[in-house]
């Protein structure tokens, strides 16, 4: 892994796995819990910050900072493509310093959350 590496995932986000966070996370929010008038269920906001800390995941990143811009929601049946950028790996004694950021996009190639983390993979 390097300096200005990406990373990319894609999921398609569904009633049942909305409704799940809700249980788990508390937040039931009536537009997480109802259809709107086009019958569609909105997915919480930090249930798309999921799809981030995913990849975080994969490469073993320990986060010390997240930073989150929702620009857009994300409802059932929605693919969101993330793709996280490795913007700086500086090597330390007995782990990596590492920023990067990421764009989450619909299946209309539109943005629906930005944001950066800092944080750490040991060696």
């Amino acid at each position: 892994m390097q300096a200005g590496d990406v990373i990319v995932w894609e999921r398609t986000f569904t009633e049942q796995e909305i409704q799940l966070f809700a249980d788990l996370s508390g937040d039931k929010g009536r537009h997480h819990v109802t259809a709107d008038e086009r019958g569609r269920i909105m997915a919480q906001g930090l249930l798309t910050a999921t799809l981030p800390t995913k990849i975080g995941g994969d490469i073993n990143f320990i986060a010390r900072e997240m930073v989150f811009q929702f620009h857009r929601p994300v409802f059932a049946g929605d693919t969101i493509r993330c793709e996280v950028t490795i913007n700086s790996l500086d090597e330390a004694e007995e782990y990596w310093n590492v920023t990067s950021s990421w764009v989450c996009r619909n299946q209309r190639n539109k943005d629906v959350m930005t944001g950066h983390a800092t944080g750490v993979i040991r060696k």
